[in-house]
């Protein structure tokens, strides 16, 4: 994992996996009994994988989408019974289609959002927004707590924080609902 972040920095979200005091954080309050569909974006090493695989119910998919093919050769390894996407987030919307999948509740993204260039960000939210139900959550992880609150109320109308000190850096889980179609001036 260090090594792919001293390569890939600003597409690795952190030099160490997540924390389980992060991954149970940004999976709180997710629904899991009414959850018809639940996506990760960037799973990494499999942390955050790994808590969703646990609460996740029977009949609720759960589609992990993963860029870096090293990492989906772990997840499958781990995981041997998820569905492990390797392919871009900027495209979620149509990776799901492919599975007959039109809509999903929940969103939650290892991925290092505020460090991509503004127009891959955009595509990637505005990807998540064509498949989010009306109701549905968008979550991120972040290593930089508090400082992206204006940039996802740029994108989301509720954005809520919660901060997880038990994690190495000190993290935290924007929770954004309420997509606006174009990015809002901060």
């Amino acid at each position: 994992m260090l090594r792919k972040f001293a390569q890939h920095g600003t597409s690795i979200a952190s030099f160490a996996p997540s924390s389980r005091f992060l991954a149970r954080t940004i999976c709180k309050g997710i629904d899991y009994d009414a959850a018809k569909c639940i996506v990760e974006l960037g799973a990494g090493t499999g942390p955050i994988t790994n808590e969703l695989v646990r609460q996740v119910r029977a009949g609720t998919r759960l589609v992990i989408v993963e860029l870096d093919p090293d990492f989906c050769k772990r997840l499958r390894a781990k995981f041997p019974g998820a569905d492990i996407v390797e392919g871009d987030a900027a495209h979620m919307d149509k990776l799901l289609a492919d599975r007959g999948i039109t809509q999903v509740d929940h969103v939650v993204s290892g991925l290092p959002l505020p460090s991509f260039p503004d127009q891959l960000r955009g595509d990637i939210l505005a990807s998540v927004a064509r498949s989010l139900a009306p109701n549905g959550t968008f979550r991120q992880l972040t290593n930089m707590p508090y400082i992206y609150w204006k940039l996802y109320r740029g994108y989301f109308s509720d954005v809520r924080f919660n901060l997880v000190p038990l994690n190495l850096p000190p993290a935290g889980v924007y929770v954004c609902r309420g997509y606006h179609s174009a990015p809002v001036a901060p």
